[in-house]
């Protein structure tokens, strides 16, 4: 840069003035000197030059980016609107439907042009139908013409019906639509003018109001309506059924916000709804974040449908009505602030459609709700039907004989005026002279005119036009301030008011109160222990199961091998004996004559040993050929899917040690604990992929039939021993159940065998002493038995001789293969050097091939349980626990007692005591 400005310099001294070049004069204009004045640059003056060039240029660059920066914003919020303008676009053309759906005013004009129509055609035109028609009508009987009718007109009359549901969901969709688009759009604009202005969203909250205070107040009391707790005041709305309570909320409210039925009830649930001002006019229920906007008919459509749905939800059970509140907010402008509770109304007669209880639960409930001392009964009495008819007002007086607080109106006096003969019958009404109850005030209103799509200001001009033009009101029969549901709002809110400021510090004071009582007995009954509610020991029994539940994959595989050889042998114990062992030996010990001679005792006089044939052997040949069958159909049948069975109860045995283990686990949590892990397993499904690799597995493991080391011969010599032993000790007490006590029990402790005990015992000796050793008897050793018993006095069949010496046989044989099984522990050598082809220790063979394949299958579940099953279980352990959170009565049957009630209560207590501090502060400022 210093080089072009001497550069420069130099250029210009060497020339005059007249002659400047355009270099020169974009120098100037740079640098801020003028050359047009025809004075020479200053050498001197060039260090003050170049810092005036610095500024100029720091300050272009300052200058540069404060238009970057609103050069940015204003691209930015072009940008946002474009994306948006692009959006709905690309939605589709739904403007159809306003061309295709006529409106109000052409639906009457298109009736009434139709019915004149009609009217002209039948007075005027006499048209003759077509011969043939005539002829086919004459000829056709008269019911089935009428059939014919009734069918063709139901079936139109159903794609009618189609078609409206059809257009009807699609303008629900079309308005869902909309209203998300114009969501977005007021957001997108927010962020554009935050862009514009360089600021950010605030975060600071608004001010609640004291009525919504309040109403977050009565929320914290829902369902707790006991006590002290239901004390605090609000208006409750009663009457008899279609008396007008509905309507009279809806012009409280300025909006039809409840559903409407043709002859049937409508309201099944008490609706709690707290009105207030705003500036828009919007509904909300206490649980969603939805507002639904009360000036548009589509969103009060969605409104009136929620509280329908909300209502037959709440009625599940074959119930009619229910005591479960819905709570709802209106807000708009000029709305009284208070709350009100529409109740069901009151019924004389139950239909065969309802349950059973329903007008003494309707009852009930209303008594329930009119017995708070501080509660603003709003009796609504319709005007258009007589007063003895009337169910509520002995109701209601009997709630509140003194009419301390009870308000009185009188809905549907327009039809009262032109029904009643005595329009002095209404003046004693208003009066209170005709009810036997008493109130604070009377007041008449007019809530409707029989048409459903009349708006709420309708209602009102027309009440205002009928009060004005009326005989009653204008000879002075009624004073103006008992008439109009605008009077009415303000003597309830007024009311409403008054009671809150008169009641709320005393109510105020009982719960502190009653916080002082619990918290004293927290410390007398739970010292040096936290006040945990429900919801976190829930948290805590979550975040203890989960952790347990993460050291499943941490066992130690010797321990996971052990526990699943366990209960492998448990699971495959019966198959092995029952239908393998047993089977296999049976039939191999028929038809053996000499397989091994043993000796049996000393004979004296030829000084040898006397050798006998075991009557208990077997053939080994056939043993092991009927083995290897049966191991086979074993391993391709159920064999696997025992497996997988034995490892899930593997995985529930481990997870129960987990939770047992576990030293400073809550005690009062433990129900809870155990439910989610009942239920987490029992969901639990093994891979089904996993059946067909332990298939292969097992079948290859069967194959081998070499036991190579001392250690897996002893440990399948134990296997056999202890199996047969259990065997054998169980077929032992099955024999002392069937022969009763022997000689050592009958003179110890004096025990006395039953007759059939008796008989079994004489059965059991003669079969003893025949020497029989074969599985089943011959036909002549049973005729020969039999005739033996008989000629000592006991009678029985083939049957029961044959059933006994089953037994016996089973206890012969367990006994005699213990002793082979011991006998072939000191076999192994023997075996090694025959390479395996020993066959008198075939049967410790066969329990090796399955200890082998067991321990084999057990390796692999554990590699199952280390890879997918852990993670799979804790899974489903997770959606369990996730299910119990919502399921708040589920969460009360797990988590109770007394410790856990008095946590609930203390921290109720706590912030129904913390709000209604604050609506008190709140409420004292303002005045």
């Amino acid at each position: 840069m210093s080089r072009i400005l001497h550069s420069r310099l130099r250029f210009t001294s060497k020339r005059t003035w007249p002659a400047v070049d355009k270099r020169a004069v974009a120098f100037s204009v740079w640098t801020g000197r003028s050359l047009l004045l025809h004075k020479p640059i200053d050498p001197i003056n060039i260090p003050r030059r170049r810092y005036g060039m610095l500024v100029a240029r720091a300050v272009r660059g300052v200058l540069k980016i404060r238009y970057l920066l609103l050069g940015g914003a204003v691209g930015g919020g072009m940008t946002l609107n474009k994306k948006y303008t692009e959006w709905k676009d690309g939605l589709p053309d739904m403007g159809w439907l306003n061309d295709l759906l006529p409106d109000n005013e052409q639906w009457n004009n298109f009736a009434t042009t139709l019915i004149s129509a009609k009217d002209k055609i039948s007075d005027q035109l006499q048209i003759e139908p077509a011969p043939k028609i005539v002829n086919n009508l004459q000829s056709r009987p008269a019911p089935m013409v009428a059939s014919a009718q009734s069918e063709d007109n139901a079936a139109y009359e159903k794609r009618v019906h189609a078609l409206q549901e059809e257009i009807l969901s699609l303008q629900a969709r079309y308005q869902r639509e909309l209203q998300r688009l114009e969501q977005e759009n007021r957001e997108l604009r927010q962020q554009n003018m935050l862009l514009r202005q360089g600021r950010q969203p605030s975060t600071k909250k608004m001010k609640r109001s004291l009525i919504d205070m309040y109403s977050s107040v009565l929320d914290e009391l829902a369902g707790w309506e006991a006590g002290e707790a239901g004390r605090l005041p609000r208006v409750v709305v009663v009457g008899d059924q279609s008396a007008g309570k509905t309507s009279v909320l809806e012009m409280l409210a300025q909006a039809r916000i409840f559903p409407r039925g043709a002859g049937e009830m409508c309201t099944r649930a008490p609706v709690k709804v707290t009105l207030s001002e705003g500036p828009y006019h919007v509904a909300q229920f206490r649980d969603s974040s939805r507002e639904f906007d009360l000036n548009k008919e589509s969103d009060l459509a969605d409104l009136r449908k929620e509280v329908e749905m909300r209502m037959r939800a709440s009625v599940r059970g074959g119930r009619t009505v229910s005591a479960e509140q819905i709570a709802m907010s209106v807000k708009g402008p000029g709305l009284p602030r208070m709350v009100l509770v529409d109740l069901p109304g009151v019924i004389s007669t139950q239909t065969v459609d309802m349950a059973a209880d329903t007008r003494e639960a309707i009852k009930q409930m209303t008594k329930q709700y009119m017995d708070n001392p501080n509660a603003i009964i709003l009796c609504i009495q319709d005007g258009s039907v007589d007063a003895e008819r009337s169910n509520v007002t002995d109701l209601v007086a009997s709630c509140d004989p003194q009419g301390k607080r009870t308000i009185f109106v009188l809905t549907k006096v327009d039809l009262a005026e032109e029904n009643l003969a005595n329009p002095n019958r209404i003046r004693r009404i208003l009066e209170g002279k005709l009810f036997p109850m008493k109130a604070l005030g009377y007041y008449a209103v007019v809530t409707g005119r029989s048409r459903k799509d009349d708006s709420i200001q309708n209602i009102r001009d027309y009440e205002e036009r009928y009060f004005r033009s009326s005989k009653l009101f204008k000879d002075g029969l009624v004073s103006a301030a008992q008439v109009t549901t605008r009077n009415l709002a303000l003597g309830v809110a007024e009311c409403f008011w008054r009671m809150v400021r008169d009641s709320v510090e005393q109510q105020a004071d009982a719960f502190k109160a009653m916080r002082f009582n619990l918290e004293t007995e927290w410390k007398n009954t739970f010292p040096r222990q936290r006040e945990l509610d429900r919801d976190e020991l829930f948290e805590r029994a979550r975040a203890e199961l989960l952790d347990q539940s993460a050291e499943l994959s941490a066992v130690a595989a010797a321990n996971w091998e052990a526990r699943l050889t366990g209960a492998l042998w448990d699971a495959a114990a019966p198959k092995v004996l029952d239908q393998i062992y047993l089977p296999a030996a049976a039939q191999a010990h028929a038809d053996v004559e000499c397989v091994k001679l043993r000796p049996i005792k000393y004979d004296k006089n030829s000084d040898a040993m006397t050798m006998w044939n075991d009557p208990y052997d077997i053939d080994y040949n056939k043993f092991n050929t009927t083995v290897d069958i049966k191991l086979r159909e074993w391993a391709e049948g159920d064999l696997a899917a025992v497996s997988v069975a034995a490892g899930r109860e593997a995985l529930r045995a481990e997870f129960a040690a987990l939770l047992s283990r576990a030293g400073d686990t809550d005690p009062v949590y433990e129900p809870l604990k155990r439910a989610a892990v009942e239920e987490a397993l029992a969901r639990h499904q093994w891979e089904d992929r996993a059946q067909d690799v332990l298939r292969v597995l097992q079948l290859n493991a069967l194959q081998d039939r070499m036991v190579r080391s001392r250690a897996d011969w002893d440990a399948a010599v134990a296997l056999m021993d202890s199996a047969l032993k259990e065997r054998l000790s169980a077929t032992s007490e099955q024999l002392h159940e069937l022969t009763g006590p022997g000689f050592r029990e009958r003179w110890l402790y004096w025990r006395t065998p039953t007759a059939e005990q008796a008989r079994r015992s004489t059965t059991l000796a003669e079969l003893e002493r025949l020497g029989v050793t074969r599985p089943q008897l011959t036909y002549d050793e049973v005729v020969a038995a039999r005739d033996n018993l008989r000629r000592r006095g006991v009678e029985v069949d083939n049957d029961y001789i044959r059933e006994t010496w089953r037994t016996v046989y089973m206890r012969n044989f367990l006994s005699r293969a213990q002793n082979r099984a011991r006998d072939c522990r000191k076999s192994f050598y023997l075996y090694s050097q025959q390479n395996g082809a020993e066959k008198e220790c075939c049967e410790v063979v066969m329990f090796w091939r399955v200890q082998s394949t067991l321990r084999t299958t057990a390796n692999a579940l554990r590699q199952q349980i280390a890879n997918r099953e852990a993670a799979r279980l804790d899974r489903d352990l997770r959606e369990v626990l996730d299910e119990m959170a919502a399921d708040s009565e589920l969460k009360k049957k797990l988590l109770c007692g007394r410790r856990v009630e008095l946590a609930e209560e203390l921290k109720r207590v706590r912030q129904v005591q913390e709000k209604l501090e604050e609506f008190i502060e709140a409420l004292n400022k303002e005045k």
